[in-house]
């Protein structure tokens, strides 16, 4: 559920109007408005949480350096709990363009989600967007801007990592260190998707409104460009250097829950294709092994008797598969039936593959004349399969009545 707010601004005031039309005096070090494709209207996107102390500043950047060089409208789409939005509507009435805020009461898929909010109420050509701290410059917008067009680009990041940009306002060698690494670890599980992005960590970019279809996005946290990258990437990609700025207000909301959300997020992206899910499947199902051992450990510790300790036990690695499962594998499909539903369906699943494996590995035996090794590796393979695929199409796959639904 979410409230919409607009704000007019001055756009229908001849003065500003023209003031919007006239040239403007090209950066220091940027290349001149004469020189490349005329750029269309854009519409700056904005995802905030708690940035009351920054809003204004923030509008006042953006009047400075945008509406002379191509008309704009902004459009805040805020999960905040103070008075963000109440401090948004009074700035914006000082300002020459458009001003909307997207209030979410429940801020799913956190700022990424909001982006993409955002994303659906654009009207422009381009979309750029930004955060709400002030540290990305609105004086680049134009350029982004500017940079797709001259390259028929369908995405323009604003890369620290490339000559002329500078991580210079990441705080500390901590976050440095952590940004590092997550740009690293995403370019090796995506070489293909982030080719020709350096900086896919970049929360600073435009796109071609036509490019991108919100509705295959599935932002969790607020990675939303490695999410678009990986979903819906246009063919053309250029770059854009820029200078990370210090927070103008307030402290940064990264945090260890973040960095967790951002981790299953990765998972999540990287087993989107059902090969890449069975082999996350099969990963998980071998570290369920663990938590079976030590329980038929600590229950024949006690002096149960070995048969029901591992039935009990391996109740342990089921419940620990499904855990992993559900918040790795098929976390965009858990809406589809009740929890415990799903608990029970996987359940069953999971032991059905220990009874239906031993009259498997007789069958390969007695019938195809197979060693018991060699059997029971071929069993081994053959219910792994079978509980991949009843898992996809009897846990997580939507009822008919769902699916009729939803078309």
């Amino acid at each position: 559920m979410s409230q919409d707010y607009t704000v007019p601004g001055r756009l229908n005031d001849p003065a500003v109007r023209a003031a919007a039309k006239a040239p403007a005096e090209a950066p220091r070090g940027r290349t001149s408005q004469d020189d490349v494709a005329e750029p269309g209207a854009v519409t700056i996107v904005v995802p905030t949480f708690n940035e009351s102390a920054n809003v204004r500043q923030l509008l006042r950047q953006i009047t400075e350096s945008v509406p002379s060089r191509l008309p704009c409208e902004v459009v805040f789409v805020d999960d905040s709990t103070d008075d963000t939005p109440e401090v948004i509507r009074e700035a914006a009435k000082d300002c020459p363009f458009p001003v909307t805020v997207l209030h979410r009461d429940e801020p799913v898929g956190g700022l990424g989600g909001a982006v993409v909010e955002g994303m659906k109420a654009a009207t422009s050509d381009w979309i750029v967007v930004m955060d709400g701290d002030c540290q990305h410059p609105p004086s680049l917008v134009p350029e982004l801007v500017a940079t797709g067009e001259r390259a028929n680009a369908g995405l323009v990041v604003a890369s620290r990592y490339i000559k002329g940009g500078s991580r210079a306002g990441l705080a500390g060698s901590y976050r440095v260190a952590v940004s590092r690494g997550a740009t690293w670890l995403t370019k090796s599980l995506f070489p293909r998707k982030l080719h020709g992005i350096s900086d896919p960590m970049s929360g600073f970019f435009a796109i071609r409104r036509s490019a991108v279809t919100a509705d295959v996005l599935r932002p969790l946290g607020y990675k939303i460009l490695l999410e678009l990258a990986v979903r819906s990437r246009p063919r053309e990609v250029a770059e854009v250097p820029f200078v990370f700025q210090d927070r103008f207000a307030g402290e940064s909301k990264s945090s260890a829950q973040e960095g967790f959300r951002f981790l299953r997020h990765l998972v999540g992206l990287r087993t989107a294709s059902p090969v890449a899910r069975m082999v996350g499947f099969g990963l998980i199902g071998l570290t369920g092994f663990v938590p079976n051992l030590l329980g038929l450990w600590a229950l024949t510790a006690l002096g149960m008797h070995y048969v029901p300790a591992e039935i009990l036990a391996n109740q342990l690695g089921v419940a620990w598969n499904f855990v992993l499962i559900e918040h790795l594998l098929f976390r965009d499909r858990r809406e589809h039936r009740r929890w415990w539903d799903r608990v029970g369906r996987f359940a069953l699943l999971a032991n059905a593959d220990l009874v239906l494996r031993i009259p498997l590995i007789a069958l390969f035996v007695h019938r195809l004349g197979m060693g018991a090794l060699s059997a029971t590796a071929l069993a081994l393979v053959t219910t792994f399969v079978l509980r991949f695929v009843g898992t996809e199409a009897l846990v997580y796959l939507p009822r008919r009545g769902v699916r009729r639904a939803a078309r």
